[in-house]
């Protein structure tokens, strides 16, 4: 991914690990950033500012006032060119200025001016960072929204402890694309209407008495989550799900019980909607009769059910989809992929998501879930397994490159 057009501050402050410094400036660069370096005092007794200006282009800003010339450097406007500042190495004593706003140096006045993210990569001794005052200030700034990066485990392949340690530049720049990648998605689905079933279908044999699955409904919910937090128009059509799963406030929801109620709702909203969804579980059969009185065990003795056909929902919105985008799912046990395309293909979807029983973690009633993304023109992704909310990202990155432009 490219960093280019980014305005990035980083900031350096006085630790060992400022050696890292130019390191993760000329990587920031290469990825077609421009970089403004800010530099402590103490920070230019590890590595000096005629290196960082070379790498950068720029002239490193240190004091509030230039040597040569008196000019005067402006934090103010520093914190408005940015788009994101990062600061590292941080040390204790920065880490801990930050957190209670002394603005005694041009780089912590930078911080307190920045109206963009900052992003903080910690480096000292582990005694220092597990000390309570450390911790007090890293959570201040955690619940300032700052970001943390720091080393995940407590120990390196090395044998060396991690904690406490700067994490590697190339980690920060990893950090620093994930930020802006999830900054420029947050709204990319902005007046689109998209349209989504979730959860199962119950086909009622008498008052008591219904066929159903397993579906928890989880997967379509988190969809619906995920696309109304990239500012999409949501209609959720639920089958009966866990009375726990709630959507955000803001997402139209109708609540079906049957697969005729489902496939009607759904022929009538899908006129509206840019996008059709189709993650609910919808029952195959429904009985041809349905007993308005409870049956008993003594009346019946054994019990034939005669099944017959459900509506096809993805098979009636494919007839009439237009430029529409119709996206499927295929829950398998064998043949998987093969059986998913054939799916796609028999029911006009322009992609479809396949997930299978024999995944460990994937597929009803769980938290997560393992998917394989195929789409109409050959194309496949395979997914690692995650938690639905981050599926649910994956799948609307792969549908929305399909929508249509909004003037068409």
């Amino acid at each position: 991914m490219s960093l280019k057009g980014k305005h990035i501050v980083l900031g350096i402050s006085g630790g060992i690990a400022a050696y890292k410094s130019a390191y993760l400036l000329r990587l920031l660069i290469k990825k077609g950033a421009e970089v403004q370096v800010v530099i402590t005092p103490n920070g230019k007794e590890f590595i000096t500012p005629a290196t960082l200006a070379a790498l950068s282009g720029k002239p490193v800003v240190s004091e509030f006032f230039a040597a040569n010339t008196g000019e005067w450097h402006s934090h103010v406007d520093l914190g408005l060119w940015a788009d994101l500042m990062i600061i590292a190495p941080a040390t204790a004593s920065t880490i801990g200025k930050m957190a209670n706003g002394i603005a005694d140096n041009m780089l912590i006045t930078t911080y307190l001016s920045a109206k963009e993210q900052v992003m903080v990569a910690p480096a000292m001794d582990l005694d220092m960072w597990a000390h309570p005052s450390t911790q007090r200030n890293v959570a201040t700034l955690r619940a300032d929204g700052v970001i943390i990066v720091e080393p995940q485990s407590g120990f390196l392949a090395s044998g060396l402890t991690g904690k406490g340690r700067m994490e590697e530049p190339e980690v920060i720049v990893l950090a620093a694309e994930k930020y802006f990648a999830d900054r420029d998605r947050a709204q990319d689905l902005q007046g689109r209407r998209v349209l989504i079933s979730a959860g199962p279908t119950y086909e009622n044999i008498d008052p008591v008495r219904f066929i159903g699955n397993y579906s928890s409904g989880k997967m379509g919910f988190a969809i619906a989550e995920a696309c109304a937090a990239r500012g999409a128009e949501v209609t959720m059509v639920a089958g009966p799900v866990d009375k726990r799963l709630t959507l955000p406030e803001g997402v139209r929801r109708i609540d079906v019980t049957s697969a005729r109620e489902m496939a009607e709702v759904m022929r009538l909203e899908f006129a509206d909607a840019d996008v059709a969804i189709l993650a609910a579980a919808v029952a195959d059969y429904a009985p041809a009769e349905y007993s308005e009185h409870k049956i008993k065990r003594e009346e019946k003795g054994d019990m034939i059910l005669h099944l017959v056909k459900n509506p096809d929902i993805a098979a009636t919105l494919g007839q009439c989809k237009g430029n529409r985008v119709l996206v499927g799912f295929a829950l398998e046990t064998d043949n998987e992929a093969s059986n998913a395309c054939r799916k796609m293909e028999r029911k006009n979807l322009d992609m479809i998501v396949l997930n299978s029983l024999r995944d460990a973690g994937a597929g009803m009633m769980t938290d997560t879930n393992k998917v394989t993304i195929i789409r109409r023109d050959g194309s496949e992704n395979v997914y690692p397994l995650k938690d639905k909310r981050a599926v649910a990202d994956d799948i609307i990155d792969e549908f929305i490159t399909l929508l249509p432009a909004e003037s068409e």
